[in-house]
């Protein structure tokens, strides 16, 4: 593909050289490293001038340095006369830092935004916001990709029962996502009413609302018994909210539990805490690196979305539409 170069950030270099195998062409030559004092240094090693950039740097590991380490590689490009420069962020940083929640919280989400537009990015490639209005953050165009074609292209292809299944939200943020899924495979859905002490701390979970009922009713275990469960949500940090719907899935009579997820942290005790619940499979899309944690926990399974992020690029690159991709996976 002429006039386009993808570059890497030091965050999921294996996304970038799938996406980079797709397109058919080489990531570009960068290299990233700190001075003594911790300070990023970012050397860009070939020509940028007129060219399509797109710098792919997901919100994972060390957040912050990763961060920096993007907006240093934007603004490096941009002032070699680079003639667009994309960022693509499989995984938005501060996504849940959304809103004013409490007296005086900052809306850092925001804030990031503003550091990348300033930076000099032209457009913004993510997959599954926390919040999709983080995308009216920005000024610029953001293109806010789905997991949802792959994850029931992975449910039909991997769980024989799912047309006996139900999809449950471990919390009302997820219900929208959970019934556009529940729609797609005709089956019933769920939502669990969670109640937070403190950040990634939940205190306690009601399960409520029977899909199909016309009215809105505390779920009775009859409507889980002798179903498999597929707990959805977009992220998984210490995995607290998530095995805690787990058991109370099980209390109601679930066969069988499964969690798909799009962005799997999986922070501080979260794989301890999937090794000890009673999920079959815990799934997550490899917008953030999972080698470490497959090794650590053999019951995540990773769905690979570099596809969509390829096609992506590509179709950003000739000016086609993006839409396809939010209820197909390109082949």
């Amino acid at each position: 593909m002429p006039n386009i170069k993808v570059f890497s950030g030091s965050s999921h270099a294996d996304l970038t050289q799938k996406v980079c195998d797709r397109l058919g062409i080489e990531p570009g030559k960068v290299v990233t490293k700190k001075f003594s004092n911790l300070e990023t240094c970012v050397e860009i090693g070939e020509s940028v001038r007129g060219e399509d950039v797109y710098i792919v740097q997901t919100g994972g590991g060390e957040v912050n340095d990763n961060l920096m380490e993007l907006l240093i590689m934007i603004n490096a490009c941009k002032i070699a006369s680079a003639e667009r420069v994309t960022a693509v962020i499989p995984s938005f940083p501060y996504a849940r830092q959304d809103k004013k929640d409490k007296s005086r919280a900052p809306i850092s989400a925001k804030l990031v935004a503003n550091m990348l537009s300033v930076a000099g990015a032209d457009h913004i490639i993510t997959m599954d916001l926390h919040a999709s209005q983080i995308q009216g953050f920005f000024d610029i165009p953001v293109d806010n990709l789905y997991a949802e074609p792959a994850v029931l292209k992975w449910i039909k292809e991997n769980i024989p029962e799912w047309r006996n299944s139900i999809i449950v939200s471990p919390d009302a943020g997820g219900a929208k996502r959970v019934t556009a899924i529940a729609d797609r495979l005709n089956v019933e859905f769920a939502l669990i009413h969670k109640e937070r002490k403190k950040a990634n701390e939940v205190d306690r979970m009601v399960l409520v609302g029977d899909a199909k009922s016309s009215e809105f009713e505390l779920m009775s275990s009859c409507s889980i018994k002798d179903r498999v469960a597929i707990l959805v949500d977009d992220m998984a940090d210490t995995c607290g909210t998530i095995c805690l719907a787990a058991t109370k899935l099980m209390e109601s009579g679930a066969t069988k539990i499964y969690a798909i997820l799009t962005h799997g942290i999986f922070s501080g005790p979260a794989l301890q805490r999937i090794n000890n619940a009673c999920f079959e499979a815990v799934v997550v899309t490899n917008t953030l690196p999972q080698e470490v944690n497959m090794k650590n926990c053999e019951k995540i399974q990773c769905i690979d979305v570099s596809m969509m992020f390829a096609e992506a690029v590509r179709r950003t690159h000739n000016g086609e539409s993006v839409s396809y991709l939010f209820s197909n996976v390109p082949y």
